[in-house]
């Protein structure tokens, strides 16, 4: 018996059911590009780093990226930018300095996956948060992020303050 196309089907439905691009349906851009955007619309971002195979980025884009009242309050109110965290292209700092997608992954501490960075407009780190998130907490994020509490307290002293 031949099992080598058993074992083929078996590999690509396993790689396809855990492909972590960025969530369907949301405004997700290149990272130079949405860099170059968030300055002209002075709105922050939401960077996202992923990669394929990470199977919490799939489980973050399908339980909680499906809500469509998240959706609407990130298209609305972020610049999106998804980052591959293995990839090689080149990107470019608001500095100009030119890294590959790992290598500003390593600056920003992302050694594992997902990691969403909230930035100000001019591409100063707000909060890293690593792993999966639900719905409340990127309500939460949300609050703290453009409510400017970043400010004044650390996300962890905004959370618990939290009613």
């Amino acid at each position: 018996m031949n099992l080598r196309p058993l074992l083929a089907a078996m590999f690509l439905f396993s790689a396809v059911s855990v492909l972590a691009d960025p969530p369907p349906g949301y405004p997700f851009v290149a990272h130079d590009a949405g860099m170059r955007r968030a300055r002209q619309e002075a709105k922050p971002i939401l960077l996202y780093f992923g990669r394929y195979g990470c199977a919490w980025c799939d489980h973050v884009n399908r339980k909680t990226f499906s809500d469509p009242g998240l959706k609407q309050l990130f298209s609305d109110n972020y610049v999106l930018i998804y980052v591959d965290a293995e990839g090689g292209k080149r990107l470019r700092l608001p500095t100009g300095e030119r890294l590959t997608e790992g290598e500003l992954g390593a600056r920003l501490g992302a050694f594992a996956t997902p990691l969403f960075v909230f930035m100000t407009a001019e591409g100063k780190v707000v909060a890293k948060i690593p792993g999966f998130k639900t719905v409340d907490d990127f309500r939460d994020y949300d609050r703290y992020v453009r409510g400017g509490h970043y400010q004044k307290q650390t996300l962890l002293e905004f959370l618990g303050s939290k009613p």
